[in-house]
């Protein structure tokens, strides 16, 4: 179906092309045109984040290259569409760029699976999840799958043994065949839907066992979707607007692709406000309180900050990204001297947290790539530059 032309072209936007610049300027934050969601409550009292405004742009980093740059520089160079900046809990700066104005929900993209994690951690201090447990305890019928043998620590940790590949430009193997069934790619002609499901119980198995090395594989953490589900009892849109998204007060609904059978695709699809992003992370910087009030378990975000095993992310292939760091519970360790964590999503979307300084960074973008290390590595030059300033 053709639609709303983009700021650039006179070409419709269509499923086939929304992950293309330049018509992802307006795509990504007008998802629900071309894929369907399914919506995630919010309540009815917001938490508030007062104003206390600092301009960021002029601050200035050295990027990798060796190269002084300006924060707004590097934002204009790399298709930011959304910025928001916490200090302590304060709005200090709030940006939007080609034609998005922060008031529609923004598909975050991998980000979505930090969502996940944290949610998990809410089911385990209900004693309804268990992270030792099998995944077949939840999900009987992967037996015969890559996941048949494994925990839910590897699928939450990104451990799990397969030979399935993430590859991103891939136009008919393994990859688009797993788009294909989200319904973000459009279907060849004849072809019926598989779903979501059906393609996770044919992940297969890879050669080293279950929690050697860090390989990162979105369907784990579609996987670990229906593990809370099946967890809860409860559609995974309603446990995390329960446990997470309304007792957090954010202040708009959210909302999340789903495939042909309604199956959330939580490991990319969830779309939210930008402040309601930078609330996610001024919740993960306060241990999991909002105002006194507890939201996630202490220990929960406490491990997600501080625990895991390094061994596994340097056996991986994101290694240069934090050479420190460490993957944990689909949070990313900077390793950094702040002890900043972070979550990343493809075509630049960040949730950028740093406990020290009591930053917290949300980002969202409409980049031509879906990976660019020499821009992340610049971002995060320029995230620890803000961080530093404020």
């Amino acid at each position: 179906m053709a639609l709303k032309p983009s700021d650039t072209t006179s070409e419709p936007v269509t499923l086939a092309n929304w992950r293309l610049a330049p018509f992802s300027k307006w795509s990504f934050h007008n998802v629900e045109t071309l894929v369907p969601v399914a919506a995630i409550p919010a309540g009815g009292s917001p938490w508030d984040l007062p104003a206390s405004p600092q301009s960021v742009d002029d601050i200035t980093f050295i990027d990798p290259d060796g190269e002084m740059r300006r924060i707004d520089d590097i934002m204009e160079a790399t298709t930011t569409t959304g910025l928001v900046v916490l200090k302590s809990g304060h709005l200090a700066a709030e940006r939007y760029w080609h034609g998005y104005d922060g008031l529609k929900p923004h598909i975050l993209f991998s980000v979505t699976k930090s969502f996940g994690g944290a949610l998990a951690g809410a089911l385990i201090e209900r004693g309804e999840l268990e992270e030792s447990a099998p995944v077949t305890r939840y999900i009987p019928e992967v037996a015969g799958s890559a996941y048949g043998d494994c925990t839910v620590r590897h699928v939450l940790d990104m451990t799990v043994s397969s030979s399935f590949i993430e590859d991103y430009t891939d136009s008919s193997g393994g990859y688009a065949r797993y788009r294909r069934s989200t319904l973000w790619n459009p279907l060849p002609e004849g072809e019926t839907a598989e779903t979501l499901h059906q393609f996770l119980i044919t992940m297969p198995h890879g050669k080293e066992p279950h929690g050697e090395i860090f390989h990162y594989l979105s369907p784990n953490s579609d996987l670990l979707g229906w593990i809370i589900e099946r967890a809860s009892g409860m559609p995974y849109t309603d446990a995390l607007s329960q446990y997470i998204w309304q007792p957090m007060g954010a202040e708009a609904a959210a909302q999340i692709t789903v495939d042909a059978e309604g199956t959330p695709r939580t490991g990319g699809g969830l779309c939210v406000r930008l402040r309601d992003l930078a609330r996610l992370g001024e919740l993960m910087r306060l241990g999991g309180t909002v105002n006194g009030r507890r939201v996630l378990p202490a220990a929960w975000v406490d491990d997600i900050t501080r625990g895991g095993d390094a061994g596994p992310w340097r056996k991986g292939g994101m290694k240069a990204t934090f050479p420190e760091g460490r993957y944990r519970t689909k949070w990313y360790q900077t390793g950094n001297s702040t002890g900043a964590f972070c979550a990343i999503g493809i075509h630049g979307q960040w949730l950028w947290v740093d406990p020290v300084r009591e930053v917290v960074i949300a980002r969202v973008a409409a980049q031509p790539d879906p990976v660019d290390d020499p821009a992340d590595f610049s971002l995060i030059r320029a995230y620890e530059a803000i961080a530093a300033a404020l």
